[in-house]
């Protein structure tokens, strides 16, 4: 069995828009992970690592973005408009495709 490894969010597909591109994200709005960290090369075990302290930030707010304080909730948007501004541009599109 070959062993995976992230690519990172620059280099992910959808602009950074899909569930381990969310995660890093997610990552940076809460503190977890430096914003300038990507997470290229990480392997599954340090992902699932991330994806664990990302989920317990999300629980007091219901993983809300609405319910996030003030100063997050701006880093959330913030964060979140660019990665869509940079998605658009690199092609992406919002619908859904038949196997999403």
């Amino acid at each position: 069995m070959t062993q995976q490894f992230y690519v990172g969010i620059d280099h992910d597909d959808k602009g950074g828009l899909t569930h381990l591109g969310r995660m890093v994200r997610d990552g940076w709005i809460f503190g977890i992970i430096p914003e300038t960290e990507t997470c290229a090369g990480w392997d599954g075990a340090r992902m699932q690592g991330l994806y664990e302290k990302v989920y317990a930030a999300w629980e007091p707010y219901a993983h809300i973005p609405s319910r996030l304080p003030e100063t997050l909730r701006a880093r959330h948007t913030a964060l979140y408009e660019q990665a869509i501004v940079k998605a658009r541009a690199d092609g992406w599109d919002a619908e859904l495709g038949d196997d999403e």
